[in-house]
């Protein structure tokens, strides 16, 4: 029995070690007053939800439909006034979109200007997302 247990033991360890782990996203830091964002492409956004850690909102006026698990849909010109639906930890990841990454772009100087420090802003929005093959739920 200890003879068979052996191989596996080795193979399971093997083939656990080739395994591939999900790429960091980085994406590209956008610096405005009071800090910085992170634009992320649609590839990295569905890359990150595979593991999601962080809060997706949709900021879009007038709704025109959600990115699959979308937790909030606050529109981007009341963003400042809606801070009670957001974290309350600054520091907490909140990603945000629109329909074409305009609006989701004032919404994340807005939280950067109100201090938050983990924005991240889907650029191209729900057209590049829809364009890149993903999923819009209307």
């Amino acid at each position: 029995m200890k003879k068979l247990v052996i191989p596996f033991l080795v193979l399971f360890l093997f083939l656990s070690a080739c395994q591939s782990q999900p790429a960091a996203v980085t994406g590209e830091k956008v610096n405005v007053t009071g800090g910085s964002y992170t634009n992320i492409s649609s590839k990295d956004l569905n890359a990150m939800m595979k593991n999601k850690d962080f809060v997706l909102v949709n900021v879009h006026t007038p709704f025109t439909g959600n990115i699959p698990a979308t937790d909030l849909s606050i529109p981007y010109d009341q963003i400042g006034q809606s801070l009670s639906q957001l974290p309350a930890d600054k520091n907490a990841k909140i990603v945000l979109y629109c329909r074409s990454g305009r609006m989701s772009q004032m919404a994340a100087e807005q939280l950067i200007s109100l201090g938050y420090t983990n924005i991240w802003n889907l650029d191209g929005g729900m057209a590049g997302w829809e364009l890149a093959g993903y999923e819009i739920k209307h």
